[in-house]
């Protein structure tokens, strides 16, 4: 079932939603399964699963020269979704994203995606590769979202990128593509950021993930900008409990949003580690209840592996 027919089911009740990774290259599902199995109780009707482009690293020859080589760390989001479907009778949410993927292999993926009956998507630009100064797109790839959606669509239309195939399969993906509360990064200013992301929804998409934030008001703000701007689809705040004294500046220097001061305050004048955890439990439960409060569709809750703080969250949430 697509995603927002979820949405459209819970008439005002608020759905919970989580974010897990795929392991590392050698690690098993068991990872995620240990991850979900805690987390089942709360019945989230999805779960998104990430997908990561290729890195490079550079191995030496027994020439003693060096030999760049790309490798990908994270692989199996494909077959992932595909065994939460099995194993929880849930949907299952794969990000397709633009780096390190040709537009043909991305067609191919949708193909296996449609043959195993998964039926939502993520669309996302995603990161520069590391020791790059900006996104650079595979040669033969999409270079922004916008494009990678208008692609999903055409599949869903039938078209398919070979010309020469006629009356192709129509495939019928529900589109979720990311929205910035605090802006894009790289967007000169709100204005545009709102300018490129509206093109998306009339491209195609039918509803949005935030990326985390840490102000409620953020978020209402952004969803009261996206509607004065003719936005109208499902925006679901993407929520993250920061629990590590690091996390203050690793959070806003990666994902390029701010701390209230606040939450800083309470969080640098804690005694030690645990109380540093908890400062951050509660106030992820304060923003959860607040949110849910004003009836929004659905908590997003990105993982990160950490199942018992997730789950110590939503026992005082749901």
């Amino acid at each position: 079932m697509k995603v927002t027919e979820y949405f459209e089911q819970a008439k005002g009740e608020t759905l919970v939603s989580f974010e897990v990774l795929p392991p590392l290259k050698g690690g098993s599902m068991q990872a995620i399964f240990n991850t979900l199995d805690p987390l089942m109780e709360f019945k989230p009707p999805f779960i998104d699963v990430t997908y990561h482009r290729e890195e490079f690293i550079y191995k030496k020859r027994e020439s003693g020269y060096y030999e760049k080589t790309a490798i990908r760390k994270r692989p199996g989001t494909v077959g992932i979704c595909a065994s939460i479907m099995h194993r929880y009778g849930v949907d299952a949410v794969p990000h397709l994203i633009c780096g390190g993927f040709t537009k043909e292999e991305t067609e191919d993926v949708l193909i296996d995606l449609n043959f195993l009956d998964i039926s939502n998507v993520l669309a996302l630009r995603g990161d520069a590769m590391k020791f790059e100064g900006k996104f650079l797109p595979r040669s033969g790839g999409h270079e922004y979202a916008i494009d990678l959606v208008k692609q999903i669509e055409a599949m869903n239309t039938g078209k398919y990128l070979d010309d020469n195939i006629e009356n192709g399969e129509k495939t019928d993906f529900c589109i979720g593509i990311a929205g910035y509360p605090e802006k894009h990064f790289e967007a000169p200013n709100m204005e545009q950021d709102m300018y490129w992301l509206k093109k998306k929804v009339e491209a195609g998409a039918s509803y949005i993930v935030t990326q985390m934030f840490f102000d409620n008001q953020k978020y209402f703000d952004f969803v009261d900008l996206c509607r004065k701007n003719g936005i109208n689809i499902p925006i679901v705040p993407g929520l993250k409990p920061v629990t590590k004294l690091y996390q203050m500046n690793s959070i806003p220097r990666m994902f390029y949003i701010n701390f209230p001061d606040a939450l800083v305050k309470e969080f640098t004048k804690a005694k030690d580690a645990k109380a540093r955890k908890q400062v951050g439990i509660e106030w992820c439960i304060a923003q959860s209840k607040a949110l849910k409060a004003k009836g929004v569709p659905c908590l997003h809750y990105y993982t990160m592996g950490d199942v018992k703080t997730i789950k110590s969250i939503l026992e005082k949430v749901y």
